[in-house]
């Protein structure tokens, strides 16, 4: 007999403390990049006790374990990320990280949690299960292409017979509302793009200008330049946002430096103008840089590319979460995010979603919660339980 949403979610909650518990402890020692020893460790310890073939990455330390239902069928994935940002935590909490100067200040530690409860939901229902499914636990999220490592060592055939045929990822929210589940089809998040611009010219003595070749004027017009060029030349309705977050140059207030450097990102949501940005921002540099007669480089990074929800799997987490948790905590939402995430390459090869739980502590104002990467960042562990029991029932109806 299929398990009703009610008793999914009442099983999630009677769980809650082995949830909330290993949230703590990855909290408490959260580690960056690719390689997480010890989350590692936890991770697998926590999924030792179930039904499941673990493996773990060659290149990274990824985990991939795989539930067998009761009856052959289709595979379906789902992710939760590891790593942690270096940030300094000054939440004050009780179960603060003990690591210097890196926090788990994106909710990654909620993640793995959320994904290790669905797990023991789904392995007490394999007998529901016309399928597998494949829980991808991965480092690297944070810029370091993790997903992509995943994939390129075989994450979609891990089940030869029955490749993964669909995804399911949840990304927790410290501004959203706490218990909301939040979705939408298409873009869903941005594709980022790294940049650097270096100026080169002739350095002198700042009582005289005319006989040095200055890169800060050449510095300041190309900021103003690339801010016009978002405006008047990106159609609102494909949007980008160019930002410029670091610019350095000179040393003293009376020596002209001989060069000045810019960086900053670019954020898309569709590849047509990801590349249309990237090439303007090119010329802008190339040009503003050639009426100053000024030498210039131009470095460009491709970050992650645009997270493109699935439209009936967009629609199908709705369905789902108004089932399991009440019309109140399903959210259409109403633009994408302009973050970036590498669940993307996942999406890119399989149709699936991505969505948000809200987790906005109590009584805290929407306008004064720290956000995702704050230092001062707090998640509301109440809605866990909630997200672990939304893994298992996706898997659930995508498996009957």
């Amino acid at each position: 007999m299929a398990t009703m949403p009610s008793e999914l979610l009442s099983a999630a909650y009677d769980d809650a403390d082995r949830t909330i518990d290993l949230r703590r402890r990855l909290h408490r020692h959260p580690e960056i990049g690719l390689h997480l020893p010890r989350t590692q460790a936890t991770v697998v310890e926590a999924l030792a006790e179930l039904p499941l073939a673990i493996t773990t990455g060659k290149r990274t330390s990824s985990v991939v374990a795989v539930l067998r239902g009761a009856r052959p069928g289709p595979t379906y994935l789902l992710r939760g990320d590891m790593d942690a940002l270096p940030v300094q935590e000054d939440t004050g909490l009780p179960f603060a990280s003990e690591v210097p100067g890196v926090m788990h200040a994106c909710g990654h530690d909620t993640h793995v949690a959320m994904l290790v409860g669905a797990a023991r939901l789904l392995a007490e229902r394999r007998d529901e299960l016309a399928g597998q499914v494949v829980f991808m636990v991965q480092p690297g999220e944070e810029g370091f292409h993790g997903a992509r490592y995943m994939l390129e060592e075989g994450l979609l055939d891990v089940v030869p017979e029955a490749p993964v045929t669909g995804a399911f990822a949840l990304h927790i929210s410290s501004t959203m509302a706490s218990g909301s589940v939040n979705v939408r089809p298409g873009p869903v998040m941005a594709a980022a793009d790294q940049w650097a611009i270096t100026l080169r010219g002739r350095g002198g003595h700042a009582s005289e200008p005319a006989a040095a070749a200055d890169p800060i004027p050449a510095a300041a017009e190309i900021v103003l330049a690339l801010q016009s060029m978002v405006t008047r030349r990106v159609d609102v309705f494909d949007p980008a946002v160019v930002t410029v977050a670091h610019l350095q140059a000179g040393s003293t207030n009376n020596v002209i430096p001989e060069s000045a450097f810019l960086e900053g990102t670019i954020r898309t949501l569709s590849a047509e103008r990801r590349a249309d940005v990237v090439a303007a921002v090119r010329r802008v540099a190339t040009h503003v840089a050639a009426a100053h007669e000024l030498g210039v480089e131009f470095d460009h990074q491709q970050g992650y590319p645009v997270t493109v929800n699935d439209a009936d799997a967009a629609a199908r987490v709705l369905a789902t979460t108004r089932e399991l948790l009440g019309e109140q905590a399903a959210v259409l939402l109403a633009a994408p995010l302009m973050g970036a995430e590498d669940f993307s390459y996942v999406l890119q090869e399989v149709p699936g979603a991505l969505a948000w739980l809200g987790a906005r502590p109590p009584g805290v104002d929407p306008a004064d919660a720290p956000p995702n990467h704050s230092n001062l960042v707090v998640f509301d562990e109440e809605p866990l339980p909630a997200g672990a029991a939304l893994y298992a029932r996706m898997a659930l109806d995508a498996l009957r």
